[in-house]
């Protein structure tokens, strides 16, 4: 199952972009990662059978074993392409978060933008490792 990271706005040249490369070079899942600008731009079309993750601060704030458990499904039924987005300043519509699959916060705090995509890479890494059994994750 392809995961597909789809952030508004550039993350250029800072730490939080060695975050996410770091953890873009540890997940051995297919990965893809796609910015686009703050405002329009085209995403790519889904692979389908797709999910859609939305990250909203009114989601679900889920356990990194709980969070594998969800991707072990998807990936076990079928679906070709786990989509996580990460809107702009002003999040996501009312019309996107109806349409999603899964609406994922990190907590009840606002985190800055390219933070959160530095930790979904992290979760995304740790998720991936603890279903292949890797020691990464110390439960």
């Amino acid at each position: 199952m392809l995961l597909h990271v789809i952030a508004r706005g550039k993350i250029a040249r800072s730490p939080e972009a060695e975050l996410v490369a770091r953890y873009q070079k540890r997940i051995t899942w297919p990965l893809k990662l796609t910015e686009l600008p703050e405002t329009g731009g085209r995403t790519p079309d889904p692979q389908t059978p797709c999910k859609t993750v939305l990250l909203d601060e009114r989601g679900k704030a889920m356990g990194s074993e709980e969070f594998a458990a969800v991707l072990q499904k998807w990936r076990d039924t079928g679906t070709r392409e786990a989509r996580f987005v990460l809107g702009a300043a002003d999040g996501h519509s009312s019309e996107q978060r109806a349409g999603a699959d899964l609406l994922l916060a990190f907590g009840p705090a606002t985190w800055p933008h390219l933070l959160a995509r530095a930790m979904l890479m992290e979760q995304l890494y740790r998720a991936t490792s603890i279903l292949a059994g890797h020691p990464y994750h110390r439960a």
